[in-house]
């Protein structure tokens, strides 16, 4: 019997040489005399592993992490697999990395051959839409709204009351967008689950027009994910052939078609009226509101726009009932999250946990402090707009009233890490220059008050009149939260008092400086 070999085709192992290991375990088999059959699987999230090589055996999958080309002769030892090898660690699911996780929205990832249908449905896939075929557009949104899910993109806006909304709305054109311009530095969650599990999210966009009416989705890609859209795409394709998608979803439901369109890299595309501008082939420039999306959206049509984490979960939620997803977090931030670990961090990658578990826990336990070796100094959550967190606040819980009540956000989840040599007045000017390189350039606060934001900054770090540079620095942020017309401009001066608060001996001139 062939023996798998699973070598995962993720863009982070492939820039980590997982290619070049897959060509040397297919040589090292055919030159040995072993029957291998090489699958080329989806990451499994464990970044500081790859190229995480898992070989199958009676006990279950064994894990190899970090393997070169040159150590692949060495995995098998008279055609058994090598478990005294150096890079060998047992049994994946037990690997307390894996086995402290309590995945459901990446359950499949790692697991399965992400372009093979049938593996996807072997593994309980179209599960969650053969239920929602059987309800109508109600009883689907009654069930999403019963499981307290909320949008993974950064609003963290209840995904039931978005879809009713639609739903309601007048109009025989309705339409379903899949925002995947993932844009956060420290986030990939959204590549992640493309490149591993890509059928979960077409099967969540169907869910989605069978909950509102609509008949067409459009996933909205990043083009800085060549290999994402390549694998999407290839999905898609698959997808028409095998009945789920097109004249009769599954051959008994209405019709449903998607398509892939590629972004041409702007940050503020992320914001959802951004987004449907460049989809309708305008430039990505924010609309006012209202009217809402999900009223007057895609073509002036009412419009669901989520993200990639939220359709995924909707299957989920489908699948097993609302109720049961509800079970899962923290009061109102229900089920589970993929936390991405990122920044000077020992042991980077997606975890995924219930709401409610501390941000220490996480980077402790999962991330395994630094990289370098020095204290953690802050940790940004969130995005480029989200918070510098300092140790005290490390004890937070990961729910969304938790960090809003600590002045911060957990967006799409990414977590970014940084030692005691970080300059946070460098990251506070950081947070400014972001904003005023992405912004669409619509509003006033935005456009100019991120420039002048910048400015400021810089005058703070030289310290040159500290006092009254701090003093418009305030003045600067309450104007940008409160006058811009999107979350750019509006959440850019986040990060920016969470540093004045946190960390204000970095931009605050000394005693006896010239402070005044």
């Amino acid at each position: 019997m062939s023996t798998r070999v699973f070598i995962p085709n993720d863009t982070a192992a492939r820039s980590m040489g997982a290619d070049d290991v897959a060509r040397a375990i297919a040589a090292h088999g055919v030159s040995a005399g072993l029957d291998l059959t090489i699958v080329r699987n989806g990451s499994r999230g464990a970044a500081w592993l790859e190229p995480l090589v898992e070989v199958e055996t009676s006990a279950g999958r064994v894990g190899f992490g970090n393997v070169m080309p040159h150590e692949v002769d060495t995995l098998f030892v008279r055609g058994q697999v090598n478990l005294a090898h150096d890079r060998c660690l047992g049994a994946v699911e037990s690997h307390p990395w894996f086995a402290g996780q309590q995945r459901i929205t990446f359950r499949r990832a790692g697991l399965i051959d992400p372009l093979s249908l049938d593996d996807y449905e072997r593994h309980g896939g179209l599960a969650g839409v053969r239920r929602a075929l059987t309800l109508s557009g109600a009883e689907i949104v009654a069930d999403v709204t019963t499981s307290g899910l909320r949008g993974r993109g950064g609003a963290a806006f209840p995904a039931g009351i978005k879809w009713n909304t639609v739903r309601q709305a007048a109009g025989t054109t309705k339409y379903v967008v899949c925002n995947a311009d993932e844009g956060d530095s420290g986030t990939f969650a959204d590549r992640l689950l493309i490149e591993a599990d890509p059928y979960q999210l077409i099967e969540g966009m169907i869910i989605a027009g069978l909950a509102v009416g609509a008949e067409r989705g459009y996933v909205y890609l990043r083009s800085e994910y060549p290999w994402a859209i390549s694998v999407l795409r290839d999905a898609v394709t698959r997808a028409y052939t095998a009945g789920l998608l097109g004249a009769r979803v599954l051959g008994i439901g209405p019709r449903f078609d998607v398509e892939v369109r590629v972004g041409a890299g702007a940050y503020i595309c992320g914001e959802e009226t951004a987004l449907l501008e460049s989809l309708e082939g305008k430039r990505g420039v924010v609309r006012a509101k209202p009217p809402l999306p999900a009223l007057r959206g895609l073509f002036g049509c009412p419009t669901v726009i989520n993200n990639v984490l939220t359709l995924a979960a909707a299957t989920d939620v489908l699948a097993a009932g609302g109720a049961r997803y509800a079970a899962l977090g923290l009061d109102r931030s229900t089920g589970t999250m993929p936390f991405q670990l990122a920044g000077n961090i020992r042991c980077g990658g997606l975890v995924e946990l219930p709401f409610g578990r501390s941000l220490r826990s996480v980077v402790e336990e999962f991330g395994g402090g630094s990289l370098s070796g020095r204290p953690l100094r802050a940790i940004q959550v969130g995005g480029p707009l989200g918070a510098y967190l300092p140790e005290h606040l490390w004890d937070t819980p990961l729910a969304y009233e938790s960090f809003s009540a600590v002045g911060a956000m957990l967006g799409h989840g990414g977590i970014v890490c940084f030692d005691d040599t970080v300059d946070m007045a460098e990251q506070a000017e950081f947070a400014m220059a972001f904003c005023a390189h992405e912004s669409c350039g619509k509003c006033t606060p935005c456009r100019i008050g991120s420039t002048r934001g910048v400015e400021v900054i810089q005058r703070l770090r030289r310290r040159d009149e500290s006092r009254r540079q701090w003093q418009l620095l305030e003045e600067l942020c309450e104007t940008m939260e409160i006058g811009s017309l999107c979350a750019l401009g509006g959440l850019t001066p986040l990060p920016v008092r969470s540093v004045m608060t946190h960390f204000a001996g970095d931009l605050l001139a000394p005693a006896g400086g010239t402070g005044q």
